[in-house]
């Protein structure tokens, strides 16, 4: 590895930090961006070098941002306060997406996986929850449902919908991930729905839809909808 300018060596306006304050995020690359909470760097590699080995590593800011502290922690550069560092940052984006949503009409897939996706992708095990929707489809609150193992979540129909009766929500959207990445729906699945399908025509809750949550990836979506798919 060639050695890099220390980032007080660089000119003035090309440092991270002074860059940012002249002339906002947008201006900065991912690995400046990244490079202003490592704030340090290594032998031979100065912070923006190493963000950038960082991003290549994971191949993506969404890869990235699935990583633990530990495994953040473990890579040659970082260690564990530069590593919590990362994962507070992503937490707060996670949450400025959320509160962003919260006063939006929550009515389609692509927002469900907006609100949730960040969070529930980087997860390794399967984490059920239930959206709990107004008159207006405006967000009231998330209650995690069940946390199951790395292949299989179980609830059933009462658990997803107390929070609903608890909160007089109107609508419900249910949501589950997948932590293979892959969100095709197995018969587990299928069977969950139909009997919250039935559950809410009892309890006379609407349900808008069962989303499973995966991760992107070429010639794939990132999320599946049993809305879309036709069964609810």
């Amino acid at each position: 590895m060639t050695a890099q300018l220390k980032i007080r060596e660089m000119p003035k306006e090309d440092r991270p930090r002074e860059k940012l304050a002249a002339r906002g995020a947008g201006a900065l690359s991912d690995a400046e961006l990244i490079a202003i909470l490592l704030r340090t760097g290594m032998a031979g590699a100065n912070a923006v070098e190493v963000a950038r080995l960082l991003i290549e590593r994971y191949k993506s800011l969404g890869a990235l941002s699935r990583c633990t502290v530990n495994e953040i922690a473990k890579i040659k550069g970082i260690g564990f306060a530069k590593a919590t560092q990362l994962v507070a940052a992503f937490g707060l984006g996670q949450r400025l997406a959320r509160e962003t949503l919260s006063r939006t009409k929550i009515d389609t897939p692509e927002l469900v996986y907006e609100l949730l996706g960040p969070e529930m992708r980087a997860l390794h095990k399967e984490s059920l929850r239930v959206i709990l929707l107004d008159t207006r489809y405006r967000l009231l609150r998330i209650e995690e449902v069940s946390l199951g193992s790395v292949n299989e979540s179980i609830a059933h129909p009462r658990d997803v919908f107390r929070p609903a009766l608890i909160f007089s929500a109107y609508a419900v959207v249910v949501a589950h991930n997948h932590p293979s990445g892959d969100p095709s729906p197995s018969q587990a699945d299928h069977s969950l729905t139909r009997r919250l399908r039935e559950a809410a025509e009892l309890l006379q809750i609407k349900l808008l839809d069962h989303i499973i949550i995966g991760a992107p990836a070429e010639g794939q979506s990132a999320y599946f909808s049993f809305k879309e798919m036709g069964a609810l």
